[in-house]
Formats: structure tokens, sequence, C-alpha cells
């Protein structure tokens, strides 16, 4: 079933002017090492960090928060797969806002989406709760 569902458009100009501006102490406030790693290492930097700050929108407002209520920028980490499917990882205070909205005998599962077409980056996230039964 489906327990939350958030999503996010970010301005990637407004992200390059933010980095422009506030350089390594938005970045090192914002995204997590897996994050600066991967925007740094790909040519479209300022897209890559926009498309992850659409993410964290997205998944706090799949989590019913917003960026308030003890869920911070800094929990919310978006890592890619081998094939390079993007997932997202929780810790703290949005993991433990995860924890009270997943029923009792399930397992939360968090999806994402993420696209760019210059100037926008866009995320999805859904949040699934699948018993814990279930066998992937």
């Amino acid at each position: 079933m489906i327990i939350g569902i958030g999503s996010d458009l970010a301005n990637i100009e407004r992200i390059t002017g933010t980095l422009e501006r506030f350089g390594d102490r938005f970045v090192q406030r914002v995204f997590s090492k897996i994050e600066q790693k991967t925007a740094e290492s790909r040519a479209q930097t300022a897209a890559t960090y926009a498309k992850r700050w659409a993410a964290k929108e997205a998944c706090s407002k799949a989590l019913g928060t917003g960026l308030r209520m003890g869920v911070a920028w800094s929990e919310m980490t978006v890592e890619n797969l081998k094939t390079g499917q993007p997932t997202m990882q929780v810790t703290g205070g949005a993991a433990k806002r995860l924890a009270g909205m997943t029923p009792k005998g399930h397992t939360a599962r968090i999806h994402v989406t993420l696209t760019d077409d210059h100037p926008w980056a866009q995320a999805f996230v859904v949040i699934e709760a699948l018993p814990d039964t279930h066998q992937p």
C-alpha cells in the first residue's frame, strides 16, 4: 500500500546561483558525501544537485512533514544503484518519521525518480508499505 507521495520541481539556475554564492557551506549543509561525490563526478554538477534537492523536498512531502518536525536535509540521501536507478536512504528524524507512519507488520520502501530538462529538475517519491511476508 502507498503510505506517502511527494513531488518537487527545482530550478537548476537557482541551484547554480546558490552554489556560486554559498559554495561548500551550502553543499555540506544539504548533501551527503555520497551525493557530493556523485554530483562532482558529473559534467552537469548543478543539475545533479538540483535533482537531489528536489528529491529531498519530495521525500519530506511524502513523509508528511516537509522540512520541519525533526526532518532535516542531511537525513535524506539519494544513492544510485549500479544500474543508475536512484534510491533514497533516510536516517535520524526522517527514519523515525518513516517508522512511525509504517503500519505494524510492514516494511517501508521508498521509490524515487529524477529527471531534468534545463532549467528544471524534478523528483517524485512514493513510499510503499509492504507486508513483512513479502518477498522481493
